[in-house]
């Protein structure tokens, strides 16, 4: 049985009553503008004010309300938890569902973790429909008709207090990682003091566009990370899933750069460890004979060169507020940048010094990752330990 399936039978096995979604919250549909209700980000830290550098659509004045107290989930269910309790009045896009629990039946507090478990989370992406890559959702009508388990109201409570838990000492987890993230960019930003020569991108790399076609479909799929550069698809926290047919995604080979051209003015860019497949939209840089793509790679990522590409994002708004609308840089205009590039006799050294550093910070990321995962898992075991009655609580 797939782990999926075992979810679903475990969230049907409850020892509580189950009703479907749409029993127990009313839809808010409310429309509103961003200037009357300050927006908001909905993602795996919850519903927060509205995150720095999130790109935003092209619709500001069409968003939909939310209350203190209301339960939001991003219908695109590759989004995998990208939901929560709001704790503020604000707004939304309008891809996400609003919700305002009925208070008698739903606790909030405990929606907010039950949705935002593993289980659900399954159970959410199961109910969506759409061609996958492009938009897999799930509309709050089919949303409505998912059957969740409900307790006692008591014993909503005990569970949200003991999962509240769990959710800080990940927050604190998560502060930690922001600390070694930024030591991490900090030590990129040396390459801009030592006061070597700089050098044009376009004298060091092209443009290449090669297509999977019907020989390379099964290379590894690729993705992009703000924080981890290109990693395995299989290994992306998006829960992003691929299209049926790969013949036009674009070929990475090993070392070539890759970046997501929405996200590259917040990060999103890296060097592919080995050959695989990237989304058409993402552009493939590949470094010419002699030019360390290790070297590119951390100049790249440094936070003076991501400044400077997002001086150069094409798009509605400005990306120094955050608020552009269809972000994209254009490659022309990335290889127009320059870096600093060390003479021959000086590189490998710098390299090393940068890959020594790195690698110990980034040893310590996978630690508390690993951490932050396990965490997750034991509180989602535990919810479902009590829905399905193999746990009491006082």
């Amino acid at each position: 049985m797939t782990e999926l399936a075992v979810h679903r039978s475990l969230l049907e096995s409850a020892a509580f009553v189950m009703a479907p979604i749409g029993s127990v919250v009313a839809e808010r549909n409310e429309k509103v503008s961003e200037t009357d209700f300050p927006a908001l980000s909905v993602g795996k830290l919850g519903v927060t004010p509205q995150l720095a550098g999130v790109a935003k659509s092209q619709t500001e004045g069409d968003r939909k309300l939310v209350r203190a107290g209301d339960l939001v989930i991003n219908s695109r269910s590759d989004r995998r938890g990208a939901s929560g309790l709001a704790r503020q009045d604000g707004s939304v896009s309008v891809v996400y569902s609003v919700m305002t629990p009925r208070r008698d039946i739903l606790l909030p507090e405990y929606g907010h973790h039950l949705f935002r478990s593993i289980a659900f989370q399954d159970e959410f992406f199961r109910w969506g429909t759409g061609i996958v890559d492009d938009l897999w959702s799930t509309n709050f009508t089919r949303m409505s008709r998912i059957r969740v388990p409900l307790p006692p109201i008591e014993v909503q409570r005990h569970v949200a207090d003991r999962m509240d838990r769990t959710e800080a000492m990940n927050g604190r987890l998560d502060q930690l990682a922001s600390l070694l993230r930024a030591r991490r960019t900090a030590t990129w930003s040396t390459v801009h003091a030592l006061g070597f020569d700089t050098v044009r991108l376009q004298w060091l790399m092209d443009e290449v566009d090669d297509r999977a076609g019907e020989e390379n479909q099964r290379l590894p799929l690729l993705s992009v990370s703000i924080h981890h550069g290109v990693l395995l698809r299989e290994h992306s926290l998006s829960g992003q899933q691929a299209g049926a047919d790969l013949t036009k995604y674009k070929v990475a080979q090993t070392g070539d750069i890759v970046v997501n051209r929405m996200r590259a003015f917040q990060g999103g860019l890296g060097r592919a460890a080995a050959s695989g497949l990237v989304s058409p939209d993402y552009a493939v840089l590949r470094p010419r004979d002699g030019v360390s793509s290790s070297w590119v790679e951390y100049v790249m990522r440094s936070p003076q060169f991501i400044e400077f590409m997002a001086q150069w994002v094409r798009g509605i708004g400005g990306a120094d507020q955050g608020n552009v609308r269809t972000p994209r840089i254009n490659v022309r205009d990335l290889l127009a940048l320059s870096i600093p590039l060390p003479p021959p006799a000086e590189l490998g050294q710098a390299i090393a010094h940068l890959d020594e550093v790195t690698g110990r910070i980034d040893g310590m990321l996978v630690k508390l990752a690993s951490l932050r995962d396990l965490l997750v898992e034991r509180s989602s075991a535990f919810l479902l330990d009590v829905v399905t009655g193999k746990k009491e609580v006082a």
